[in-house]
């Protein structure tokens, strides 16, 4: 992945996709695939907002069947089985756990049809992959942290688990290869027209200051939060705020869906890298787009809840190990609560030809840029069909995924990593772990493990920063490997990393100096914006 603004500048397309989320991902890849000449970029780093943000989950949404959303839940559902089909190291199973208690809102039955249905929606028929009734007892050996008093058995069910900002990198990387031009830190300052339609961006490079003009006979905005900027957003969306904290392992390989006393929203407590993965919030959202910020009030809400329902430990405010907040873009359908909101997409077309992505979810992304490049090639009249659905990821290896990978972990365990890491590095790089495997066989150092509770590891930071269109140290910190949430790294820790970075991506001394200041600012200070 090579960042080049001059293949951008001064260049005509078909299409100019302005914004680089998951939506912006899916859209240029998409159009790139069918044929058409696209151009792709976004005025900071590639999922630097929302995209990053998430709960890192693939799923149909198990809490819309409450509120009938049938179509939307069916619609995310077919995405998950197709996704967990076609890139296995991207998306990959994850059983939830779903405690009933005594005065829980939902009971054993409501839930036995839900779950049902959950599964029929998404085809499940196998027993391994389909919803479990446990009695008490044995609920609580799969959950043992939880506490028992006034348990009443529990389920399990089965949804999916990303690396959010990897997923985007991937599709971004596979654009690519199909011979789009991305360009991350490339501001758009304005459209400008041709007989009324629009047919093109005034853009800016943000590394060097460079400027130029790019043509395009199609123009889409999936900017996501900073759509709520124009005159469009304000009318359409509403902006919601969610919020996750960073805390100690307390599950192993399965995850808890649980529902906060407080006002009976669901909330998650999710295995991530080896931690805790607490979220989320959903409150409404009005403040400054670029400084988004974990407050006391959204903590204190997230270890109440989970503390709740906790028995074995007791979450403080000081075993929070990282936090991060985002938006979500929402359809303003004058829903009393954010969480009674609904969470499909629309696209709008702008009296000049602008069309405009509003909403929508990460699992369900795929089918919703189908639908905008669908609208493109009509107005461009292109016959061409989508070529996403059931389309292998661009790092999937050629053999079959799960004999491949047991292949590579021997080989990983025969240069001295452990499995953990291995599986880590798999799912992360998939087919490219073979190229990391060269750097470990050329640099043995690089086989540890850049922190000793987490499964990431040197040569992986290497690789990212050779081949990932790096920019910032927070690009590689944040999204290429998600050390700053992860981790309470030091000024110390930061700059030995950042000593790393600058070797591979040429900074002087001035440079890095740059860069370590700007990421200490904002990951050590804890009321920063951590999108």
């Amino acid at each position: 992945m090579k960042r080049d603004f001059s293949r951008l500048a001064e260049q005509s397309f078909d299409l100019l996709v302005c914004g680089g989320g998951i939506y912006g991902a899916w859209t240029a890849y998409d159009a790139t695939l069918r044929g058409l000449k696209v151009a792709l970029v976004d005025q900071g780093d590639w999922a630097c907002a929302t995209s990053s943000a998430s709960s890192k989950l693939i799923h149909g949404g198990l809490r819309y069947l409450e509120t009938l959303d049938f179509k939307l839940v069916k619609k995310a559902l077919r995405e998950r089985q197709m996704l967990m089909a076609v890139a296995p190291h991207r998306v990959w199973p994850l059983r939830f756990g779903v405690p009933v208690f005594k005065n829980s809102r939902l009971g054993s039955l409501r839930l036995t049809l839900g779950l049902w249905l959950y599964d029929f929606l998404a085809g499940v028929t196998g027993q391994s992959d389909g919803y479990h009734h446990y009695r008490t007892d044995d609920f609580i050996k799969h959950f043992p942290a939880l506490d028992d008093a006034g348990l009443c058995g529990g389920f399990t069910y089965l949804d999916g688990q990303t690396d959010d900002a990897r997923f985007v990198l991937e599709l971004i990387d596979g654009a690519l290869a199909a011979g789009a031009v991305c360009v991350n830190y490339c501001q758009v300052t304005d459209f400008f027209e041709d007989q009324g339609q629009v047919s093109g961006a005034h853009v800016i490079d943000k590394v060097d200051g460079g400027a130029g003009r790019v043509y395009a006979r199609q123009v889409v905005n999936t900017t996501g939060q900073w759509t709520a900027l124009t005159k469009l957003g304000q009318a359409r969306c509403r902006l919601t705020k969610g919020v996750h904290l960073i805390l100690p392992k307390v599950l192993d390989n399965a995850a808890l869906l649980l529902t906060a006393s407080q006002d009976g929203r669901v909330f998650f407590m999710i295995p991530w890298y080896g931690m805790t993965l607490l979220g989320t919030t959903d409150t409404d959202y009005s403040g400054d787009l670029d400084q988004v910020i974990v407050n006391q009030r959204d903590i204190d809400y997230l270890l109440n809840a989970a503390n709740r329902v906790l028995k074995s430990v007791q979450f403080k405010e000081s075993d929070i190990i990282g936090q991060y907040a985002g938006l979500r873009v929402l359809k303003n359908d004058g829903a009393s609560t954010p969480s009674a909101l609904s969470r499909d997409w629309e696209l709008k077309k702008k009296d000049n030809g602008l069309l405009v992505s509003i909403g929508g979810k990460l699992t369900s992304a795929r089918e919703d840029a189908a639908c905008i490049v669908d609208t493109v090639c009509k107005h461009l009249r292109i016959d061409v069909v989508c070529k996403t659905f059931g389309r292998p990821f661009p790092w999937l290896p050629d053999a079959h995924f799960q004999t491949w990978s047991e292949l590579m972990t021997i080989r990983l365990a025969k240069l001295g990593l452990d499995d953990e890491c291995a599986l880590w590095l798999i799912r992360r790089h998939a087919r490219r772990v073979e190229t990391i495997c060269s750097l470990i066989e050329n640099h043995p150092d690089w086989l540890q493990r850049i922190h000793p509770d987490l499964p990431l590891i040197y040569a992986d930071l290497v690789f990212s920063a050779q081949h990932e269109m790096v920019v910032h140290l927070e690009d590689l910190l944040r999204r290429r490997m998600p050390l700053l949430v992860l981790a309470k790294l030091t000024r110390a820790d930061i700059m030995q990393l950042a000593e790393i970075a600058a070797n591979e991506l040429h900074w002087n001394e001035k440079t890095l100096k740059e860069e370590v200041e700007r990421c200490c600012q904002k990951w050590q200070n804890p009321t920063a914006s951590h999108l």
